[in-house]
C-alpha cells in the first residue's frame, strides 16, 4: 500500500487501522478535540483548522501544514500519502482520493486495490467540491475552482477549473 503497489484492503493490519481511524474521526466529528485530531492525522501542522465532519481511511498517511484550513465535509482517502502544503485553503466538500483499482475485471474482482500520492503545494487553494485525483500535484499558489476535477498534475501559479481542470489563467 506505502509503495503503490496492489495489497487487499481485507488485510488484518489494514483493518485494525481503518478501524482505529473510523473511532478516532467519530470521536474527533463529536467533539472537535485537536488532541484526537492529532492522534488521528500523522504530521498536522501548527494552527491547522478542521471543520467536522472529516473523513479519512487510516489517517497516518496524512502530512498537513501549517495554518492550512479544510471546511467541513473533507474527505481524504489516504490510501496512499497525501501531502498537504502550508496556508492550504479547502473548501467544503473537498474529496483528496488516492485509492485507484486495477482495470483488470478478475484482479479487481479479487479485491486487489493500490493508491497513487496527491501533494498540494503552499498557499494552494480549492474552491468547494473540489476533487482530486489519485497520483495530483498540484503546485504552490494555484487555485482551483468550485467543482472542478483534478485529473493530472497542476503547475504553480495558476488558476484552473473544469471537469477535467483546466488551466485558463497565469497567476
Amino acid at each position: 500500500m506505502l509503495a503503490g503497489e496492489l495489497y487487499l484492503a481485507e488485510d488484518p493490519e489494514l483493518v485494525a487501522d481503518a478501524r482505529r481511524a473510523a473511532r478516532l474521526s467519530e470521536r474527533y466529528n463529536a467533539t472537535g478535540d485537536r488532541d484526537v485530531l492529532a492522534e488521528l492525522i500523522g504530521d498536522l501542522g501548527e494552527d491547522v483548522a478542521i471543520r467536522r465532519p472529516f473523513q479519512v481511511d487510516y489517517g497516518y498517511q496524512i502530512s498537513i501544514g501549517p495554518r492550512t484550513f479544510v471546511n467541513w465535509g473533507g474527505i481524504f482517502a489516504d490510501v496512499a500519502k497525501i501531502t498537504i502544503g502550508a496556508d492550504v485553503q479547502i473548501g467544503p466538500n473537498v474529496q483528496l482520493l488516492t485509492p485507484t483499482h486495477p482495470l483488470d475485471p478478475e484482479t479487481r474482482r479479487a479485491k486487489w486495490e493500490a493508491g497513487e500520492p496527491i501533494t498540494l503545494g503552499d498557499n494552494v487553494w480549492l474552491g468547494g467540491g473540489v476533487i482530486v485525483l489519485p497520483g495530483v500535484t498540484i503546485g504552490e499558489n494555484t487555485v482551483v475552482g468550485a467543482g472542478a476535477v483534478v485529473t493530472k498534475d497542476l503547475p504553480p501559479n495558476v488558476v484552473a477549473v473544469g471537469n477535467p481542470a483546466r488551466v485558463i489563467k497565469q497567476l
